[in-house]
Formats: C-alpha cells, structure tokens, sequence
C-alpha cells in the first residue's frame, strides 16, 4: 500500500473549486497523497466500475468529494515554523497542538483553503492520512486525528479560520504522545513520518442544529469470531446511527453477518436488546457556537438520544419498537414503545439493497487489493416520488492481516489443568510460547467508575514492559478500547501495545459484546496479537486463584504485574475460533 509517492500524478491539481468543480478527487501540492488518500484513489477506478454512475438507481455509490492536502506542504509548513524540536521533544501534546496552532500555514495552501470556503457553506471533515497509515502489518489506524466543523458560519473569514485550525490540528497529531509510542512500539522513526490531509464533505443531512448521517458502518471481508452458523471468511458488518465516531471508538452499534442479515440476534430477550444496543449517537454541531478549543478533536461534535432522532425523522430505517406485552421488537419506530436501533428496516426489507452493496464492495475490494479489507462508510437514505433513494459514501479500505498458519487446539486442550485461560471465542491464529509476565486487572478491586484510572495505571506498567522488551499476558474485564468506561478500559492501542496476548472478560458488572470495528481493534488483528473473550457465565473461567499466587513484580490500586517461572504457551485455531493460554507449571 505504500505508493502514495507515486499516486499524486494521477490526481488532478485542485482548480479552487470544491462541489462545483470537475473532479471530485484533487490535491493541492506536488508531494505524496499519504496511505489513506492513496486507497481511496486506488479504490476509485473499482467503485466506477462495479457502481457505475445510474440517477434511477436504488443507492448511488461514491467517494465524498475531497481534495488532498499532500505531504510537500506539510514539509514547508514545518521547516518554515522550525516546528520540529517542539515536535519531536518531549513536550505534551497539548503544548505541541498549541504550537502548531500559532505557526503559518504555507500561502499557496492559504490560497487554496480560502477558495474553498468561499463556495462551500457544509460540514467538511479534516482527515490524517500519513505515509505509515493502512500500511499492512503496522497500519496507524486510529493513531491520528481528524476533526469535523460545521463550516456554516455566515462569513467567509470565520469558516476559512476554523478550517486552518483543523488542518493544524491534523498537523499536530503527527507528533502525539500515542504516535511516538506507536512509532516505537512498531520500530518505525517518526522523525521519518510526513503528514498528507484530506478535506472531504461530510457525509449526511441536517436536521436543525444537527448534521450527520442515517447510517454509519465498518464492513470486514473476514471475522475473527465466529457467530452462529456465519463463518470466519463470511465477514461481519457494524453498523451505527449517526457519525461513524460510535463504531470506531469501541460504542455500541449493531453486528451481522452479510450472509445472514435476517440472522437471530445474540441477545437473551427483545427487552435485554434495548439495553445493550445504541442509545446515542454522534452528530456535527450546526447550533450555537461551542467553547472556543481549536485542540479538541471533538470540539464541533455533539451527542444526541433516540428521542433527537425521533423528532429528526432519522429512526424509519434504523429502529425497531419494543413491544413489553408480548416481549418483542417490530419492525419500525412506533410512536408508542421504547426504540432499538437493529437496522431491521433496512437489512429485512427491500427498499434499499444495501446489504447487496456492501457485499458487493467487499468482494471488489478485496479482488482489488489483493487481501482480505476493512472498509468504512457512511449513507443517507430519503424517499423520493420515484422511490426510496439512498447516498453511499465510502470513506475508507484497509486491508487486514490473516494468518492462514493450521493450528490445532482441540476441545480437551480447553478443558486441560493447565489451562489459565481458555475460550471458543478468540480472535486471531498461532502460537505464542515466550511469554513470562501477566498483567491483570484485580477483579475484587473492577469498578466501571474505576476503568480510566486503571487505563493510566496499565500504561505506566506497558511502558515498563516495553522499555524492558518483554512480551505479556493482558487480563481485564469489559471492551479494550472502548471511549465509554461504562463498556471496558479506555485504553488508546499505546498504552498496551506490549501485550502480545490479551484477554477480555465479563463479570456480572461488566458484560458487553464484542467489538470488531474499532480502529484499536484493527490494530490487534493487524499485530496478529491474539485476543481472547472470556464471559463470566460461560463454560471456561479465568485462574485467578492460580494467578495469586505467582510472584509479584509490581502491584497498583487495581491492578497487578506477575512473573511466572516457566512460559505461558498460547495457542489459537483461527478456524474454530478456539484458543487456550497453557501455564507450563502443572
């Protein structure tokens, strides 16, 4: 995936023209386009091809118009601010954004930016798009910035500086405390890094002082969990109401297969599904103002519940209704009864083929790519006199890494003495037999109100364990990842990118579903690091008994660091999804 050097020749400049322009693809600036742009540019020929442009077609495919800011302006920005001994040192991230916001953008990029403001009035998105990022086996994903803004302000001066200061921001993150971690985790220099932004509209419609789309989704070609009758090489979809922030940062949102998206959900009763399935959304800010904070990745975000979208119109297509009598969900939001958001209505009915579509992307994608991807997207659906109409912007493809290496863990490994950890639901495939330390979250001390506390106590003992260069064991409870501490630990993928091996757990306090379409959790399946889920009430527990009494390198509030004597042997069938952590001592 790293040609982005070679792409820009292919892309037209942009004519300072946005919407009304010839191309809906450009570049401003000679240099690279970065790995993003350079998949999507990739990916462009294919969607002509397969989504041929068609105005009586049910849903209209297409990449969001946008124009890449290229990695020679990124050069120039730096060197002209003398940026970078700020940028490489050890300074926060918040004093290094704060430093980018006061430097000056190159007067060519001025230029540029200016023109596009003057014409366009809509949310645009600022989007990273580095050299190292969807790289194959040490992509970045997740690593840097984008940021959305409204871009309606009445004046053009306005727009224009609100639109600088994203750009900076993007600019910015190049140097945060996550991506040198990263860098260092993955061996790669990040003095060697250079930083290409994308500008792109945001997909969706407004709804009063609220601007995002019906539906938001991150499709993979391959799951690592195998679900009912679905199979691995099947694939899994996530999908979510609103901006795609809900997916990639770990929220709820709704799981099927493409296959079988009629297929029974994995859910203990209709009123156990209004629990756990998503009761907010995320939307750009097109109201009043919010406290000025050009460092916020969120500052023009908001969050809004199912009754906001009910009065947008935004629930036909994604929502069931709860009916307590008899215990069930109906197809549709009802006036009377609580809401889920299943996407029923659009995965059940014929108004719009959508799942065909992301079948169908899927499988070119993956033809044109040449492995098994991760795409995201976004799509806004409307009626019209001629029918129901949708828009589907694809936003993104990643290609994943899957190990094909036959492991073979049968059930009586799972049931085995020596089993610490044992689990039929385990992403990943391999062996892993060089593993001497555990990091475990203590459950007598698990609190959800304790879970950011416990993500900061991780990483301080990570960055020992990496410094130290030894691979280890993590245990914890709830989503790794997730942004809500009411679902898991906040970690960001720095802060445990030691862990070779690591382990998700439910406790009664804490049982959520799995989570495939983060940018954390591609991270892992990219690192090939194996990752076991492990509920409460199943049929394998976790040995903490045998884990107390091992010896203790150090020890937090909540959580603890042991050395075992001999080391751990992992092993994980990616074909059954079965995996076990042997303890070599018994």
């Amino acid at each position: 995936m790293r040609t982005s050097s070679l792409v820009h020749a292919a892309l037209p400049r942009f004519d300072r023209a946005f919407f009304t322009g010839s191309e809906p693809f450009t570049r401003m600036g000679e240099g690279a386009c970065g790995g993003k742009a350079s998949g999507l540019l990739r990916i462009k020929h294919v969607l002509d091809r397969v989504f041929p442009p068609a105005p009586s077609a049910p849903v209209t495919v297409v990449i969001p118009t946008l124009a890449v800011i290229t990695t020679d302006l990124f050069d120039e920005f730096m060197t002209n601010n003398r940026l970078y001994p700020v940028a490489l040192g050890d300074a926060t991230d918040d004093r290094i954004a704060h430093a980018f916001q006061q430097a000056q953008l190159p007067v060519e990029l001025l230029g540029d930016l200016r023109a596009l403001v003057e014409q366009v009035h809509t949310p645009l998105a600022i989007r990273s798009s580095s050299l190292l990022e969807d790289a194959l086996y040490q992509p970045f994903a997740g690593v840097y910035a984008t940021k959305m803004i409204p871009n309606n302000q009445l004046d053009a001066d306005t727009r224009f500086r609100k639109l600088v200061e994203a750009v900076k921001y993007v600019y910015a993150s190049t140097f945060s405390r996550s991506a040198k971690d990263y860098g260092r985790a993955t061996g790669r220099d990040i003095t060697e890094e250079k930083m290409a932004v994308i500008v792109q509209e945001v997909v969706g419609r407004r709804h009063g002082d609220r601007f995002y789309p019906d539906v938001a989704g991150v499709a993979r070609s391959y799951s690592f969990y195998r679900s009912g009758v679905a199979r691995p090489e099947d694939g899994v979809v996530n999908l979510a109401l609103g901006l795609g922030k809900t997916i990639v940062d770990g929220g709820l949102a709704w799981t099927y297969s493409p296959p079988f998206p009629h297929a029974t959900p994995p859910f203990a009763s209709a009123r156990a599904m209004l629990n756990q399935t998503q009761a907010t959304f995320w939307a750009v800010n097109m109201g009043k103002p919010p406290a000025y904070d050009p460092i916020a990745e969120t500052e023009y975000l908001v969050q809004a519940g199912l009754s906001d979208a009910a009065q947008d119109g935004t629930l036909d297509f994604v929502a069931s209704t709860y009916d307590a009598q008899s215990d069930r969900m109906s197809i549709g939001a009802r006036p009377l009864g609580a809401w889920a958001i299943t996407f029923a209505p659009l995965l059940a009915l014929d108004d719009v083929p959508f799942n065909a579509v992301v079948k169908a992307l899927l499988e070119a994608c993956e033809e044109a790519v040449g492995a098994k991807v991760e795409i995201e997207f976004a799509m806004t659906i409307a009626p019209t006199p001629e029918g129901v109409r949708a828009r589907f912007g694809f936003l993104q493809v990643r290609p994943m890494a899957v190990s094909d290496h036959v492991v073979e863990v049968p059930i009586e490994a799972l049931e085995s003495d020596a089993a610490l950890v044992a689990s039929e639901a385990v992403m990943g495939n391999g062996v892993i037999d060089t593993i001497r330390d555990i990091v475990y979250v203590k459950p007598d001390r698990f609190e959800a109100a304790h879970t950011r506390l416990i993500a900061q106590e991780l990483a301080q003992l990570n960055a020992t364990l990496v410094d130290e260069k030894r691979p280890y064991l993590l245990i914890g409870f709830g989503r790794w990842g997730s942004s809500d501490p009411w679902l898991g630990v906040p970690v960001e993928w720095s802060q445990i990118n030691g862990a070779a091996a690591i382990v998700e757990a439910t406790l009664p306090s804490m049982n959520v579903d799995l989570s495939q379409g983060s940018h954390f959790f591609h991270n892992l399946s990219s690192f090939q690091v194996s990752y076991f889920s492990v509920r409460h009430s199943g049929r394998y527990a976790i040995d903490f008994d045998w884990l107390a009494t091992q010896p203790v390198v150090a020890e937090t509030d909540f959580v603890r660091w042991v050395r075992v004597a001999a080391p751990l042997l992992v092993k994980v069938d990616g074909r059954s999804g079965r995996g076990v952590v042997l303890n070599g001592q018994s």
